[in-house]
């Protein structure tokens, strides 16, 4: 068994097994006419639970013909530009070579001692997004394994700089429409999913200025502590950001820590025409990042980034078998002392091998294409009568909802817009999302490939509203 393992001995085996799969996925890449095959889960799961794991096939292409009948083939591709679902974007080959390479030089990104250069790599990326960000000479960060983490990372560094001693009096202040990680990431910190202050969102679903200035006024009249308020620059559903600027104010008058949650909007840190759109984000606290949702890198790719570098010793604990105190006098850089994680893979490196081949304007050509395609995408919907599309795009997000001219129950076209999503995702011509808009159900583009067209979405459109009326005829012929 020693044979598969990678050293100087297995090279050559090394370089023959990673083309092979390399040809697999290339050729699947290129014939691949939709993105999904419709498969269900009760037709797919016999086949995996068939596979005895305790009987290796012992040769990798009979694992590799395997593979392709209970993956490869049903897999959900986010290449396709008719895959309109969620924050998937399709990847960029430099980050793909990044990829293979650090998988199989398998650096941890923990300590100095087990990565080398691929700790400065990761401090430089570091520098360069805080740079971007405009966070000033004290700032830093670290790479995470995705939003989430980084939305947790900084809402502890926040309850940990709040003036107070009583977890219970903490309150953050998020909008209706942020992202669930932040009550999750309350409950995970001990302050409960009620310390989470809910804000209303205006017409453009950007949270309400004068609506969290009235709630942070009341927090402090009730002896309570805001101890952040989150401000989200690309919110999940619809894309929108909410308005810095004014946020930074009150967070500043009421001395609450700022957190941006950029794992969308992080994208406009690139664009050559939009980036405008996160101005105030220089003034957070701390800020996501997701270079895997609009940067168009493989998961995972994360970061967050503190204005303050001293915040980050609220993640930092020693131990003498890894990174003793020390190494802090000797000037050896640990990345665990600022991370969450411990092993931690160098995912870096993708974004390094984007920047070195692309460059920043070519990531921010691509994003700033995905928020034209939206705008055109919101003329489209705007113009047809039989949709409703509920706000025009910030970044590229579209949401809407199917409304037949016949019927006019709200339950009604509610069951017949979750329906279209399920038959179009069963058809597998194209994968959408689905979302709640005021109690109503409505479906949701995601649109993070610049090889979408127009013509793309118009088509989407049509198979949608032939599902939907489909429904609705059948519903019909029931009920008569």
């Amino acid at each position: 068994m020693r044979s598969h393992l990678l050293n100087d001995t297995t090279a050559e085996s090394y370089r023959r097994s990673v083309t092979e799969g390399i040809e697999r996925v290339a050729a699947k890449l290129a014939t691949t006419t939709r993105p999904f095959t419709g498969v269900t889960v009760d037709a797919l799961t016999p086949r995996i639970d068939a596979i005895d794991l305790d009987k290796p096939l012992l040769d990798t292409a009979a694992v590799l013909d395997e593979l392709e009948d209970v993956y490869l083939r049903d897999a959900v591709y986010f290449h396709h530009p008719r895959y309109l679902a969620h924050l998937n974007c399709p990847v960029v080959i430099p980050a793909v070579l990044g990829e293979a390479i650090l998988s199989a030089v398998n650096s941890s990104l923990d300590t100095w001692d087990q990565s080398a250069g691929g700790t400065l790599i990761e401090r430089k990326l570091i520098d360069w997004t805080t740079a971007r960000i405009g966070l000033g000479e004290n700032a830093d960060g670290v790479f995470t394994s995705g939003g989430t983490q980084s939305n947790l990372q900084a809402l502890l560094l926040a309850r940990e700089e709040a003036k107070t001693d009583t977890a219970a009096k903490l309150r953050i202040f998020a909008s209706e429409v942020s992202h669930f990680s932040v009550k999750k990431s309350a409950k995970l910190l001990g302050l409960g999913q009620d310390s989470v202050v809910s804000i209303p969102v205006d017409h453009d679903k950007r949270m309400q200025t004068v609506a969290l200035a009235h709630e942070l006024e009341r927090c402090r009249r009730d002896g309570l502590v805001p101890m952040a308020v989150v401000a989200t620059a690309g919110t999940t559903d619809f894309g929108s950001i909410d308005p810095l600027p004014e946020i930074a104010e009150l967070c500043e008058q009421y001395g609450a820590w700022m957190h941006v949650d950029a794992a969308y909007g992080c994208g406009l840190l690139a664009s050559l025409r939009y980036r405008d759109r996160i101005d105030g984000i220089e003034r957070a606290d701390s800020v996501t990042v997701d270079y895997h949702k609009s940067f168009f890198q493989p998961v995972s790719s994360s970061a967050v980034l503190v204005r303050d570098s001293s915040t980050l010793r609220h993640a930092t604990y020693h131990a003498e078998y890894l990174n003793p105190r020390r190494m802090v006098q000797e000037r050896i850089p640990n990345q665990v002392d600022k991370s969450l994680q411990t092993t931690r893979r160098f995912d870096a490196l993708k974004l390094w091998m984007t920047l070195r081949v692309m460059g920043a304007d070519g990531i921010g050509q691509l994003f700033d294409e995905v928020c034209d395609l939206a705008v055109e995408g919101w003329k489209l919907l705007a113009a047809d009568p039989r949709f409703d599309v509920v706000v025009e795009p910030s970044l590229s997000t579209l949401v809407f909802r199917y409304i037949p001219t016949a019927v006019t129950d709200p339950a009604e076209i509610d069951r017949a817009n979750l329906y279209a999503r399920k038959a179009l995702f069963a058809s597998g011509d194209a994968v959408v999302a689905g979302t709640k808009v005021s109690g109503r159900h409505y479906l949701k583009f995601t649109l993070l490939n610049p090889e979408t067209t127009v013509d793309d979405m118009a088509a989407v459109l049509d198979l949608i509203a032939g599902h939907a009326e489909q429904y609705l005829g059948e519903s019909l012929d029931r009920a008569s």
